[in-house]
């Protein structure tokens, strides 16, 4: 009881905070302070906003509070930073099944589907998102409105599409015979590919050169690009290492990062003898477990590694371990009765089957982060079908926000302690985002995007998922209120 007392309290001096129009100055005061850092935690502490901005963090003794500051009394509570996913997919993009009758009915509300999906990260204390892959123009239409305060959301950086592939009807991105194509999938791949899709892998370099400056003209906020293809085995090579060097060095040129999506062993180091700033879930390269050398690769370069956790931890493995099990019994009960067929097909079935991709990848994970590996959380949430359309419910691990969480509590299967997996779901992803001097830690200077939780996440790491409250660039975010509109999301029952 007291305990609900002390949370009404704050939250309405949170709203008194940010709604009162001659506050310039709020201190948070008596919380314990999780820089984001990975240090020692300030116990009793103070942080100290100016508009949008920290002006100084510290224990309540080392801290001067400006006169006429609004005071946030936190007693009891946790503050972190506000957490970064580098891998997400905002709008709404392909799909088979109920998904395909989603795209086709509600395409053209793309602006108000990236929104949505930005206010539910908001919500949960995820301030701050990257999309790999997604509808370029709304993505940025939506970016520009909520970074000048014409609507409420996380922090949108967007690359757009995937360079060198097509849309999600494309043969490079979903496997689609290009003569199955439908009218309407035609003009969904135009629309995210935007003259650079599979065409630009028959380019010269300098040919390259052209067509990359073209689409970074576009203003995504970072390029990335298929170092191999998509989905199935066997997976081959993308661009040849000029190629990818050109668009390294072009999108660097213009002060942005480059990424790839590269799922073979040769792919992810062609990638990173090209320079790319980071890897889309290098882990995920199965069917083969990842050299040491491959991976000593990676640190020394210092490529950030962006870890598709939620999809390999928590739920997600308690499922893979359960269909495992049952497949492999299937598998044992027909080897009783003769030998199994030896052709590649049958070998690479009965591993799809029991998902033996899925420990290569955890292993992997594991290793990278043992080794040191800059590591932040990319979750690839994706847009389910819309609720009308449903057939199988869409996990938690992979829907927006919560997914998030779940991947930063998924690092500590992986070897980290609650510590480390704040700084990769914080100051890496701000790191990855080329925002550390902005966002990213509780530190002078930084942005004040800060989330207020009930419990110790270095207690226990699932306590973040206990929210308080939400405050993005020294605003209180009603929380209650989100997302504004619902249209893909479900009503809460």
């Amino acid at each position: 009881m007291k305990r609900n007392l002390l949370a009404g309290l704050v939250m309405a001096a949170f709203a008194a905070a940010a709604f009162s129009a001659n506050a310039k100055d709020t201190a948070i005061v008596g919380a314990t302070i999780i820089d984001g850092n990975g240090g020692a935690p300030i116990r009793d502490g103070v942080v100290v906003i100016t508009d949008t901005r920290i002006s100084a963090v510290g224990s309540r003794g080392a801290v001067s509070i400006p006169s006429g500051a609004e005071i946030i009394k936190a007693d009891g509570l946790y503050l972190t930073p506000g957490f970064i996913d580098t891998n997400v997919h905002l709008s709404l993009y392909g799909g088979v099944r109920d998904r395909y009758e989603t795209m086709a009915k509600y395409f053209s509300r793309e602006n108000e589907i990236v929104l949505e999906a930005a206010q539910i990260y908001l919500k949960y204390g995820v301030t701050t998102v990257r999309d790999s892959y997604g509808v370029l123009t709304p993505l940025t239409e939506v970016r520009d409105q909520i970074a000048a305060g014409k609507a409420t959301g996380s922090r949108i950086l967007a690359a757009g599409n995937i360079v060198g592939w097509g849309g999600p009807y494309s043969t490079s991105f979903g496997l689609y015979p290009q003569r199955d194509v439908t009218r309407f999938q035609a003009e969904v791949d135009e629309a995210i590919s935007l003259g650079a899709g599979e065409t630009l892998a028959d380019m010269t370099p300098e040919e390259l050169r052209v067509a990359i400056n073209k689409y970074l003209d576009r203003r995504p906020d970072f390029l990335k690009f298929g170092g191999t293809t998509h989905f199935g085995e066997p997976t081959y090579i993308g661009f040849s290492p000029e190629a990818q060097k050109v668009m390294v060095d072009e999108t660097h040129k213009r002060g942005l990062s480059a990424e790839t999506h590269s799922t073979t062993l040769e792919g992810i180091k062609l990638s990173v003898l090209a320079g790319v700033d980071l890897i889309q879930h290098p882990e995920a390269n199965s069917p083969r477990p990842m050299p040491q050398d491959l991976i000593d690769m990676i640190v020394q370069h210092k490529v950030i590694c962006s870890m598709l956790v939620s999809s390999i931890t928590g739920e997600a493995w308690e499922r893979h371990a359960k269909k495992a099990a049952d497949e492999q019994k299937k598998i044992d009960e027909a080897a009783k009765k003769g030998p199994l067929p030896g052709t590649l097909y049958d070998v690479r079935k009965r591993a799809s089957d029991t998902q033996a991709g899925f420990e290569i990848r955890y292993q992997n994970a594991k290793n990278l982060i043992k080794s040191g590996c800059i590591s932040t959380v990319g979750t690839d949430n994706y847009w389910a079908a819309a609720p009308e359309f449903q057939i199988d419910p869409k996990p938690d691990s992979q829907s927006h926000g919560i997914g998030t969480l779940m991947a930063i509590e998924g690092l500590v299967e992986l070897g980290m302690t609650p510590a480390q997996a704040i700084t990769a779901g914080t100051k890496n992803g701000a790191l990855a985002s080329r925002l550390q001097n902005d966002i990213g830690t509780i530190e002078k200077g930084k942005i004040a995007d800060l989330v207020l939780l009930d419990a110790d996440p270095l207690a226990d790491i699932h306590n973040i998922r206990k929210t308080h409250a939400v405050m993005q660039a020294g605003h209180m975010v009603d929380r209650s209120r989100l997302p504004e509109v619902r249209v893909l999301s479900p009503v809460p029952k």
